[in-house]
């Protein structure tokens, strides 16, 4: 007996790894400082809690339409054309998933497909430092994926240049991701509006099919002055972006499981109804008393989630801050989302006090947890230059986040 070759190839996420090592350790009595899983510390809303717990003593727990309810659908259609300028959606043109990882992979696999024998893959532009699971989640539905590298110096993100020469026949997708997990960047609405340029010549000519999926999950944490912009508001191309959102970062609703995705349009509609078909073999509707939860807090919780981003502001000026101060470590400030993103190769080559080689940002991370107790995650995953950082969380509180990056610098100083 074996398993699938597409299962056995696949990596697991570096990010959940050690997360789990470090809740492992927390379980069995180790008092760890873990800043590895991007999930905020604030508790749910009462509004959206109240919302469900309504919902479920009126008996709302039958099944429902696989990708939603019309009023919640509507309402996410309605939230899109408030907040984000997207034009022409209607709830027909919206999918709620269970969690925005699900909408990337069933959107992946609606849209891309195996080469047939003897022809190339389809081809998927992923920037990096990018995310952990795009890459893996485009090579399961049979893709290239093609890598745009960034630098710190230029806040991690691809100039319209970069994009124009990575487009060929075979691109099919184009993923972004504003403000950026793991840089905590984002791009400003001129260079957004120039990369759209890009994709509409494109489109034109080399690839008529091309479509763009852009990642807003944390689009409501935003603090460093640069507002936020939907690409998918650009007229030029609005019919071929498919926007993925969700209620995790902005209103503290990771467990809840709630993702959606939009794309205006005929094809739209379209894509929407793929999902649908293909959603509906996989996981059907999501739990059905939490819609009238996501109904409310897009319309009553703008203040919990403004409170959140305002705590996201203050952790990111005092974790710049004290890595500023340590040795060897130079960090982008972060604008976006609840991440710094620390180049730390100055201690490559050196020996942790217990006789570990610091070789790598993953050896580096390991040593950091077994032997001072801090969690913080590799960047080797994130692909790129992120092989010389490390991605620190600062989605906790202000005490924890100034002990870590104490205990960071303690170990760090104690490098040979």
């Amino acid at each position: 007996m074996r398993l699938s070759h597409r299962v056995e190839g696949l990596k697991p996420s570096v990010t959940v790894a050690f997360g789990n090592k470090a809740k492992a350790l927390k379980r069995s009595g180790v008092d760890v400082l873990d800043f590895t899983l991007g999930e905020p510390d604030f508790d749910t809303p009462q509004p959206i809690k109240q919302a469900a717990i309504d919902a479920l003593l009126a008996g709302q727990t039958k099944y429902m339409p696989t990708l939603g309810d019309p009023a919640t659908r509507q309402a996410i259609a309605d939230k899109f054309a408030r907040d984000n300028g997207i034009p022409g959606l209607t709830g027909d043109h919206v999918a709620i998933s269970a969690g925005g990882k699900h909408s990337l992979y069933v959107a992946m696999q609606c849209l891309l497909d195996p080469p047939p024998p003897g022809q190339s893959p389809l081809e998927v532009i992923v920037p990096v430092p990018g995310w952990v699971s795009y890459a893996p989640i485009a090579e399961l539905a049979g893709a290239r994926v093609v890598e745009l590298p960034t630098l710190p110096a230029n806040d991690f993100k691809i100039t319209p240049a970069q994009l124009r020469e990575a487009i060929t026949p075979r691109t099919r997708l184009l993923i972004l991701n504003s403000p950026s997990n793991p840089c905590g960047t984002m791009y400003t609405e001129a260079e957004l509006r120039a990369l759209a340029a890009v994709i509409a010549d494109a489109a034109r000519s080399t690839a008529p099919d091309l479509v763009v999926i852009s990642d807003e999950i944390y689009e409501k944490i935003v603090y460093g002055g640069i507002p936020h912009f939907s690409i998918g508001s650009v007229p030029e191309i609005a019919d071929r972006v498919l926007t993925v959102n969700g209620m995790s970062k902005a209103f503290a609703m990771t467990g809840w499981r709630v993702g959606y995705a939009a794309m205006p349009g005929e094809f739209g509609k379209r894509l929407i109804g793929a999902m649908a078909t293909l959603q509906g073999q996989m996981t059907t509707n999501i739990t059905s008393f939490v819609y009238p939860a996501i109904r409310a807090a897009l319309a009553e919780c703008s203040a919990d989630a403004d409170r959140m981003r305002d705590a996201f502001a203050r952790r990111a000026d005092l974790i710049t801050r004290l890595l500023a101060g340590v040795p060897g470590v130079r960090t982008v400030r972060p604008t976006g989302a609840f991440y710094v993103f620390p180049d730390v190769s100055s201690h490559f080559g050196r020996t942790s006090p217990a006789g570990r080689r610091i070789d790598s940002s993953l050896a580096l991370c390991e040593a950091l947890l077994d032997e001072a107790r801090v969690a913080i995650v590799p960047g080797e995953d994130f692909g790129g230059c992120a092989k010389n950082h490390v991605r620190i969380t600062f989605a906790c509180g202000e005490q924890q986040i100034e002990r870590g990056v104490a205990a960071l610098g303690g170990f760090l100083s104690r490098l040979a």
